[in-house]
């Protein structure tokens, strides 16, 4: 027997979905038509602009509330420019800049993008306090390690998206900032007191409340004096005890990705997740990336069955459904914005290279680019100095295997600059560098969450604070590197 229509109807208003490549296969619009929700874009979606635009419209067809969302961050995490590389510098620049004016400026100019591509969702900004230096996935995706500071910021985005007519999702709740370890893979633990938490990782969002913030995505991580064995996703002392009454939040508890392992392990799969997640105070459950029909059925089924052996009761699930339903609303009144110059993302990555030594007489450099992986969440984006160089020869090297003898003969009587993210970490880096400065003209780039290490002799030490292509052309202006 299948389920009640109006039973699934209201499940599927609770769930974001996805689906593969750059047309939304029929059941995707059909699910739309049923209630979905709505879908998360991903780079496999996005290929040219007109082609997202087509995508937006089909969906909107089926039912004109639908909800688009994206991970458009700038900086590092980028879904339209992920072939490129984002034309916008990422928080940790930003906050480096310190020009709340310039904050809210870009994240306009990001929003302005989206509604004009029919986008009316950003998960984003990221608002976690980066104070674990060796955070593997927020890093340049926060503002800075002080509350206050990114406090402002979080707020400046938020109001610059909105501007935008393009709902801001503020991530990733209680706090995602001081984990050194991936909530894709595992279940993150920040074992603190709650005293710390508000001091520390909470006014940021606070901030964003206190703006207006349509929505605001939890973490996967586990908090336990909060959460006990289990992630915030799950803890409805985090999401109504803490988020919306002590902090005030009327709008919509988004959950981050439930495929991810740090919900998934601790539920026992995606759809008992979902059901976990909504009992906890979630409204509006990111299914994930990797989706089809069969998935969103299981989930919805899973829903519908909960409110029938009580775990779920159907007044929190209408609850879930209306939140969501009233930010969909508010998408289609939004006022929209238009779209900024296109130089803007890269001005202002320029104003937050730091430069120690002397980047002069370098024009001539080898560059040697060190491989390094990427997260999950940043994706496989270009990065570098390679668009920019102008006649420059680079080569790509993986440091733990490079010979830095064969480096010097290949550069002869040229400066070497060294580009990579995370170099103090980078297997093999540290030891690279710092040998060829012993013998060579060498100036480093660092493109990843700045670090105090600093290797012996070299010439210039060049601080980005984030890898986007306006990154890679700011770092490539400072050197002389674009002619």
């Amino acid at each position: 027997m299948g389920l009640d229509p109006g039973l699934r109807r209201l499940a599927l208003g609770t769930l974001l979905a996805a689906y593969p490549g750059p047309i939304p296969p029929d059941w995707a619009v059909d699910l739309v038509a049923d209630g979905l929700a709505g879908h998360t874009l991903f780079g496999s979606n996005v290929h040219q602009p007109a082609q997202v635009s087509a995508s937006t419209t089909a969906l909107r067809a089926a039912r004109p509330d639908v909800l688009i969302a994206i991970d458009e961050e700038g900086g590092d995490v980028t879904r339209l420019a992920h072939a490129t590389g984002s034309p916008y510098p990422g928080n940790a620049a930003l906050g480096t800049v310190g020009d709340l004016a310039l904050t809210r400026q870009v994240y306009q100019a990001i929003g302005a993008e989206l509604a004009s591509l029919g986008i009316t969702v950003d998960l984003a900004p990221t608002v976690d306090v980066n104070t674990a230096d060796d955070n593997p996935i927020i890093g340049t995706r926060s503002f800075g390690a002080d509350p206050v500071t990114v406090a402002a910021h979080a707020a400046a985005a938020t109001t610059g998206l909105q501007a935008a007519g393009v709902a801001a999702c503020a991530k990733h709740f209680p706090g995602h900032g001081a984990t050194v370890t991936d909530s894709h893979h595992e279940l993150p633990t920040v074992d603190v007191t709650p005293d710390l938490l508000r001091r520390r990782d909470l006014p940021p969002f606070a901030a964003v409340v206190a703006a207006g913030a349509r929505a605001v995505m939890t973490a996967h991580i586990r908090v336990p004096a909060l959460t006990g064995d289990g992630p915030a996703t799950f803890s409805r002392t985090v999401l109504v005890d803490l988020l919306r009454h002590e902090y005030g939040f009327d709008g919509v508890v988004v959950t981050d990705a439930l495929e991810m392992k740090g919900a998934a392990l601790a539920a026992g799969g995606v759809a008992p997740g979902a059901v976990r997640a909504l009992a906890a105070g979630a409204d509006l459950l990111c299914v994930g990336a990797t989706v089809d029909a069969d998935l969103v059925e299981r989930v919805a089924a899973e829903i519908v069955t909960a409110l029938g052996d009580g775990r779920l009761e159907r007044a929190r699930v209408e609850q879930a459904a209306g939140r969501t339903a009233e930010l969909a609303a508010w998408t289609r009144t939004a006022g929209r914005a238009a779209v900024s110059p296109s130089d803007l993302g890269y001005a202002a990555a320029r104003r937050a290279v730091r430069v120690e030594g002397v980047p002069t007489g370098l024009d001539r450099s080898l560059v040697v680019h060190l491989h390094a992986t990427s997260t999950i969440a940043e994706g496989r984006v270009p990065w570098g100095l390679g668009p920019h160089l102008n006649g420059a020869e680079q080569i790509r090297v993986v440091a733990a295997v490079t010979d830095p003898a064969d480096l010097r003969r290949r550069a002869g009587d040229r400066p070497i600059v060294l580009v990579g993210r995370h170099l103090h970490r980078l297997p093999g880096g540290p030891e690279l560098a710092t040998a060829l400065a012993a013998t060579h003209p060498v100036a480093v780039v660092e493109m990843g969450w700045p670090a105090t290490w600093r290797p012996d002799g070299v010439r210039a030490f060049v601080t980005t604070y984030g890898a986007s292509h306006a990154n890679g052309r700011a770092a490539a202006e400072v050197l002389g590197l674009t002619g």
